[in-house]
């Protein structure tokens, strides 16, 4: 496991989270029953998969230690790391807001 995760989010949901001090989770999260989260190797995928021609997009890094996730299978059988439970933002490290490359695909900054 990875010290540090990602989060890649609307702004506008992360500013609402920030200001009421807790993060449900993003529309795909709420649908899935967890937050997703990505390592530093897998950001880039999640990015052109998921987040590919949307703007207004945040990129948050995390100290895995300070979360209780839950490390799973996913794209190729590689462990993502999973959130059961409201955030309550604790381990936040640093914030991005993204831009987008030439081909829509999020730029991280990472």
């Amino acid at each position: 496991m990875k010290n540090k995760i990602y989060k890649i989010c609307d702004f506008k949901e992360w500013e609402i989270a920030v200001k009421k001090g807790v993060f449900y989770g993003s529309k795909i999260d709420l649908s899935d029953g967890f937050i997703h989260f990505s390592t530093k190797n897998q950001l880039k995928t999640t990015a052109r998969k998921h987040f590919k021609g949307q703007k207004n997009l945040v990129l948050i890094e995390v100290d895995a230690l300070t979360l209780p996730l839950k490390w799973e299978p996913s794209r190729g059988g590689d462990l993502f790391p999973h959130l059961y439970v409201k955030w309550k933002l604790s381990g936040l490290e640093k914030t991005w807001r993204l831009s987008l490359d030439e081909n829509d695909i999020p730029l991280i900054p990472i």
